[in-house]
């Protein structure tokens, strides 16, 4: 059956590209994930608001390896694409920002970010994932870029909001968490806000 509307972007448009480094500013940057990286997601995924939010856990230094080479399994799949938040200074990741359920037909993507409790407090999150969305949209070419958190996660509300994605609405039931349903807040940027 043929599409009446062509893909906004093509397939291959991500793959096409090394995956970069993106400032954020003069003391953090996102950087493709390493193999060093492994004690910082190690204590990301044993912390409890982290594990509770993202509903993972990670049990043993295999997985942890296969979390960080997922990564760029996932680049070259196009589906999701991730990054180390790290300073500047010293190269140590503190966090992730990522760009998940990629979608190039529909040139959109959903963020997600964590840091690690000993760097919280610094509007780290925020930070980087304005950086990020600006990154997509001005080489990637997204139109949009979402974000969902749990109604009950103030502290994700304010990251979408320092990070310029404002509020547009509820999905009520929408996220199936350990503790049951939770309604999600949707924020979202364009391409053309300004």
């Amino acid at each position: 059956m043929p599409r009446l509307v062509d893909p906004a972007l093509p397939a291959g448009a991500l793959r096409a590209l090394a995956q970069p480094e993106i400032a954020v500013d003069d003391e953090l940057r996102l950087r493709p994930w390493r193999a060093g990286d492994a004690d910082p997601v190690r204590t990301a995924f044993t912390t409890p608001d982290i594990q509770r939010w993202h509903m993972r856990s990670i049990d043993g230094d295999d997985e942890v390896q296969q979390w960080i080479d997922d990564w760029a399994t996932a680049w070259q799949a196009e589906t999701d694409a991730g990054w180390a938040i790290v300073r500047t200074g010293d190269d140590q990741a503190i966090g992730q920002a990522s760009l998940r359920t990629l979608a190039l037909f529909a040139a959109q993507a959903q963020v997600s970010y964590w840091v690690v409790p000993a760097a919280r407090g610094a509007r780290v999150a925020a930070r980087a994932t304005r950086a990020l969305t600006d990154w997509a949209f001005q080489t990637l070419r997204l139109h949009r870029v979402f974000l969902l958190h749990s109604t009950a996660n103030p502290a994700s509300c304010r990251v979408a909001l320092e990070g310029g994605f404002p509020a547009e609405g509820t999905l009520r039931g929408h996220m199936l968490h350990a503790d049951g349903w939770h309604d999600m807040h949707v924020h979202a940027r364009l391409s053309t806000d300004r």
